[in-house]
């Protein structure tokens, strides 16, 4: 049995728009209320103790 690694234009369609909305997304602004919860979440951690910073925290 051989396999067509050809891609359809349909599928090809798909896999564009997906990567386009993907990386519009990506691109956005994180919202103000988690960059509140970030911020909450950071200062609860060096109340008891733990100066770790979030990873990819925005600040």
């Amino acid at each position: 049995m051989t396999h067509n690694h050809e891609t359809s234009p349909s599928k090809e369609q798909i896999t564009e728009n997906l990567q386009r909305a993907y990386r519009e997304r990506a691109q956005e602004e994180v919202p103000d209320r988690f960059r509140d919860l970030l911020r909450m979440l950071r200062e609860q951690g060096h109340q008891h103790g733990r100066a770790e910073e979030p990873r990819n925290a925005d600040g």
